[in-house]
């Protein structure tokens, strides 16, 4: 049920050290009004709606269906929520789940950590967040990644709407060859769109100090074109490497959060342990005919890529069959998560679909009634 595509050496000693030891989810909040640009995400079907994504799938992902949530999960265009996923694993293994809201419009109606973080403006400006704010995040990162490093591996995830554009925003502001390699949850990723946006905020970026890119700060480079959940995560990454296995869950979103941790880690002398940090995904993501996951994991160098091999095609649910139709693909956590249902209690497919389809099957009784 674990495919390794990058660094496999060291992928398998990492699943070898962690394998039935339980772990902890830490899912980190963020927004950034790139999302709410016509198109550039499927996850909901208007700008609107997107809004409240990441709001709706952290009241969903510890409370699961109820007929009155305060925030309802958006409409999708295809395809249902990969929150289904992640709530399918935690409470099928009782994994432990903790929220952090780094900066979002609203905040969410079940119990998180609040860090202090504002949302960020569209990355086109080059002005996303402000640095101040960026490197309060950072330290806060490093904080929290001390503090849950004795609760066993971490898995941390992410729902950040139109984070893979941010994503593409650091990792060529990083150096790193990322253009028409990033997913989306689209069917057919839309990497033009995605392109203009990220030269236009790094023009802007250019414009305000011509050396910029050249004698990069990191934090500097997320406060002009990144989100806040970002380095939030490096931090995290960073700190809780240095006692213990860190699974980032996600595609394209986690790479950029990994190039940014060796970033700032070489910047700023901070000691970690990289040998502990792999990258986890769904094979969605790390398969994805329009995206080159696999090339940009080689590009960032030495991270193991990690994918669930979880299969939709046979499910009795269209929602569920449309991820194998390219929609959706990955969010809050499911790849590493599905990972993990294998990792940690040995679930094989068969187990781990009934369990998602049962959720779901939930859900549609509850909105029927």
């Amino acid at each position: 049920m674990i495919r390794t595509y990058a660094q496999v050496e060291r992928a398998e000693t990492w699943l070898a050290r962690y394998r039935g030891q339980q772990p902890t989810f830490v899912c980190v909040l963020g927004f950034t009004a790139t999302g709410l640009i016509p198109g550039i995400s499927a996850a909901g079907a208007t700008p609107e709606a997107r809004r409240f994504t990441a709001v709706a799938d952290a009241e969903f992902l510890v409370d699961g269906p109820s007929a009155q949530p305060r925030y309802p999960l958006p409409p999708l265009d295809a395809g249902a929520s990969p929150v289904l996923i992640s709530r399918a694993v935690v409470t099928g293994q009782a994994i432990p789940v903790l929220l952090f809201n780094a900066g979002l419009p609203v905040s969410p109606a079940v119990a998180s950590i609040e860090l202090d973080g504002r949302p960020a403006q569209c990355l086109s400006t080059g002005q996303a967040l402000p640095l101040e704010q960026v490197q309060a995040l950072f330290e806060q990162g490093l904080h929290w990644g001390n503090q849950l490093a004795d609760r066993g591996y971490l898995i941390i995830g992410e729902c950040v709407v139109g984070g893979t554009t941010t994503a593409l925003a650091v990792l060529t502001g990083l150096g790193i060859e990322a253009r028409n390699r990033v997913n989306s949850s689209h069917p057919t990723c839309n990497h033009e769109q995605k392109w203009s946006l990220v030269q236009q905020g790094l023009a802007q970026l250019r414009a305000s100090d011509p050396s910029a890119l050249e004698a990069l700060d990191p934090l500097a480079l997320v406060a002009a074109v990144g989100d806040p959940m970002q380095v939030v995560v490096a931090g995290m990454t960073l700190s809780a490497s240095r006692h213990t296995g860190v699974l980032l869950a996600g595609g394209t979103q986690m790479l950029a959060v990994y190039a940014l941790a060796r970033a700032l880690a070489q910047q700023q002398s901070l000691a970690w342990q990289p040998e502990q940090v792999v990258i986890g995904t769904t094979r969605w993501v790390a398969e994805d005919p329009t995206g080159d996951t696999i090339g940009l994991a080689k590009a960032v160098n030495d991270v193991p890529l990690l994918a669930t091999c979880l299969s939709f095609a046979n499910s009795q649910y269209p929602q569920l069959r449309a991820y194998e139709q390219g929609f959706v693909k990955e969010g809050v956590g499911a790849g590493g998560l599905a990972i993990a249902s294998s990792l940690y209690q040995g679930w094989d497919q068969h187990y781990l679909q009934d369990t998602i389809e049962e959720l779901l099957k939930t859900c549609r009784k509850i909105e029927v009634e």
